[in-house]
């Protein structure tokens, strides 16, 4: 896997992390600097470390299914950006408030946010990536998406968390289906 669909993988797990940056910056205007590091690096961290869980249960049961990876791949990215899409058009019925520097609450985010991240893990096994530098870029990008996120939120800037969050579902769709053309030979990328 090249370095830039590292990068569009890393920055499509993190528009969770975008989101829930944004209204927790949007509900709590007053981060300091050292709370805005705390969180985005725990976001950051967690996205970074369940890919290499994931990639560990993948490796472990790779060669019984190595005939049928590339589907396996495909599949599990489809998936979550399906799930990511289905999520963010999903009503709302009431706005929840949360204290985003709770460190429960960050744990929980944190934990929830990166569950995607787990299971892109499974299918970088099959997929034979440099696990440490793809989860190094994950981990970088989605700690500078929250930063971004945070600020926004605080400035009170109009996103919309739900427009990541179909970008984000998008991008791992199109992921997938490149890995999945690109072994049936249909197209040839770097």
């Amino acid at each position: 896997m090249n370095y830039l669909t590292i990068l569009i993988i890393a920055i499509g797990l993190a528009m969770d992390c975008f989101a829930v940056s944004i209204s927790g910056g949007m509900m709590h205007r007053c981060l300091k600097v050292k709370d805005t590091i705390k969180i985005a690096f725990s976001f950051g961290f967690f996205q970074a470390a369940m890919p290499v869980i994931g990639w560990l249960l993948g490796i472990s049961f790779k060669e019984f299914i190595s005939q049928i990876d590339h589907w396996i791949a495909f599949s599990i990215l489809g998936f979550i950006g399906i799930r990511m899409i289905y999520e963010a058009l999903k009503k709302v019925e009431k706005e929840k408030r949360f204290n985003i520097n709770s460190p429960s609450v960050l744990l929980s985010l944190s934990i929830a946010t990166s569950i995607d991240a787990l299971i892109v893990g499974v299918s970088f096994a099959f997929l034979e990536t440099e696990i440490l530098k793809t989860v190094l870029i994950i981990g970088v990008v989605t700690f500078l998406i929250s930063v971004l996120g945070l600020y926004l939120g605080r400035k009170q800037v109009f996103l919309n968390g739900k427009k990541a969050e179909i970008a984000g579902g998008i991008v791992l769709i199109a992921i997938g289906a490149k890995i999945l053309l690109e072994h049936l030979g249909v197209l040839k990328f770097g």
